[in-house]
């Protein structure tokens, strides 16, 4: 039996939620750790499925989502954390095969990963500007930087929520279209946050 049937089997997803942390309510209910939940909105038993987010899966899918990890890698360590046995002959050949199979999830799953860290670092220097450099008279000339932060702060609210909460059509779309723009944002952003330069700003080179 390979590790994915034999952690399926051995082990239901609210066992594993407990074994990492996760607090379970009364009715299988915990909060969720997949977004900000404030009241527990995730169903946990063998499987699990969050009715605020959308999560769902099985306890691999649960233990890959949690860590952050391949699901070869949270199969594996499910079963070491239950001692649970299993026949490692085909390990390398299923490894290779879950390469092949996930390649093209990977790479998007990283190109997903880059475009919402570089959002969200411009998001939170949009703020620091909108604070920094908010006028302190009426008359007062505005800062480009703190009109660049009132022109696009709710514009990238709008992407990262979609990177966040939106169905995978949206998100797709949104990092296929924002591919590009990334890279340039990130120029952007390394010009912004070097420190021992006029205004705590300035180009890093």
């Amino acid at each position: 039996m390979n590790v994915f049937d034999a952690v399926k089997q051995s082990v239901t997803t609210r066992q594993a939620a407990e074994m990492y942390g996760l607090k379970i309510h009364r009715n299988n209910m915990a909060s969720c750790p997949f977004h900000n939940d404030k009241t527990p909105s995730m169903k946990v038993d063998r499987r699990f499925h969050c009715f605020g987010c959308g999560a769902d899966g099985d306890v691999i899918d649960f233990v890959s989502r949690f860590y952050g990890i391949s699901s070869l890698e949270a199969a594996q360590k499910a079963a070491s954390d239950f001692g649970i046995s299993y026949d490692r002959k085909n390990k390398k050949e299923a490894s290779k095969k879950a390469v092949r199979k996930k390649s093209d999830a990977q790479i998007y799953a990283e190109a997903e990963q880059r475009c919402f860290r570089v959002l969200s670092d411009y998001y939170h220097l949009l703020r620091k500007w909108e604070m920094d450099y908010a006028p302190s008279m009426e008359d007062e000339m505005w800062h480009p930087l703190f009109v660049e932060a009132l022109q696009k702060k709710s514009h990238l609210e709008y992407l990262l929520d979609i990177l966040v909460f939106g169905e995978i059509e949206e998100k797709t779309l949104l990092v296929m279209e924002y591919g590009k723009e990334v890279a340039s944002l990130e120029q952007r952003i390394s010009e912004f946050t070097c420190p021992d330069t006029e205004d705590g700003i300035g180009s890093c080179q």
